[in-house]
């Protein structure tokens, strides 16, 4: 979570700040505001965000406080350790019927899942798990190793829970790393699974995973994306686009309480209430904002 960004001010992604490489031009587009019935839609999705950076005992009890704000989920795989492995969990949310995976972010009291937010360089994806992905497609080489732990392991704890249930909806969701890995989790399930389930991402201060080649190949396949950044958060700004980043559709930018947009198209608008230009680089931004308040709910360790 914050350990993310203690990278960037120590200069490993200051190409926010100061960027030296040539960006594609930035596009007008006009933004919609988002109504007060969709943004209370939201707070079940900010919740399953909340509960991941909760312990083991209390998802696997389904008893942590963000945990109690959701009526109808049981949890039925619980897993990672929040260091060398996000903790991770899925299960069955009857109210939705569908199946949802939530990941955790970076705790930054544990070291090894900093590590992975460091590892900034580009990889191609692993075709064995995104089978048909284009050779340009490059993503974040930490997040795609990260993501590579657990993918098939809960690949096989959705199939399970589709077939045991007869839903067809699966829902995923995460907050700062936890967003990224959410991120590549829903390609991840498009590709995987029969088309007639429909696949549903849900994003909070998720930082850049791809370069462009990712979000257009995102933007076709994956319709149903909403990734939400809070004011003036600074992760979702890194990694830089003059590193060669750039985020795929979907974004809603809160404002302040009650007060969200609609950013139309990629990474790329120009209107001053997205995020690309209401933060335009780091030392304009307020890292405080990254753990809410979301429509009054604020997420990270300290909130379980």
């Amino acid at each position: 979570m914050l350990g993310f960004l203690s990278t960037v001010v120590c200069g490993v992604l200051l190409t926010s700040v100061g960027r030296t490489a040539a960006l594609p031009a930035l596009q007008t587009r006009a933004v919609t505001q988002v109504t007060s019935t969709d943004l209370s839609a939201l707070a079940p999705f900010t919740n399953f965000a909340g509960a991941t950076y909760c312990s083991v005992d209390q998802l696997n009890a389904w008893s942590c406080k963000a945990c109690k704000n959701i009526s109808g989920f049981k949890p039925t795989l619980v897993g990672g350790d929040g260091n060398a492995i996000q903790q991770y969990f899925v299960g069955s949310w009857s109210d939705q019927k569908a199946v949802v995976v939530a990941h955790e972010g970076t705790d930054p009291t544990k070291f090894l899942s900093d590590l992975t937010d460091v590892n900034f360089v580009m990889k191609s994806l692993d075709t064995t798990l995104f089978p048909g992905v284009p050779s340009g497609v490059q993503v974040h080489g930490g997040f795609a190793d990260e993501h590579a732990k657990t993918a098939s392991i809960i690949l096989a704890e959705v199939k399970s829970l589709l077939s045991s249930t007869g839903y067809t909806n699966v829902f995923l969701v995460g907050h700062s790393l936890g967003g990224a890995l959410s991120e590549l989790e829903a390609m991840y399930m498009t590709l995987n699974l029969p088309s007639s389930v429909h696949v549903k991402a849900v994003t909070y201060g998720t930082p850049r995973v791809g370069n462009p080649a990712w979000a257009t190949f995102f933007d076709s396949k994956v319709a149903d994306f909403k990734r939400i950044n809070n004011e003036e958060d600074p992760i979702p700004i890194v990694p830089g686009r003059g590193l060669g980043f750039q985020h795929p559709h979907g974004e809603i930018h809160i404002l302040g309480a009650g007060n969200a947009v609609s950013c139309p198209g990629d990474d790329d608008a120009t209107d001053a209430q997205c995020t690309i230009s209401s933060v335009p680089n780091i030392i304009k931004s307020n890292l405080v904002n990254h753990l809410g308040p979301y429509e009054g709910i604020y997420v990270g360790t300290i909130f379980c």
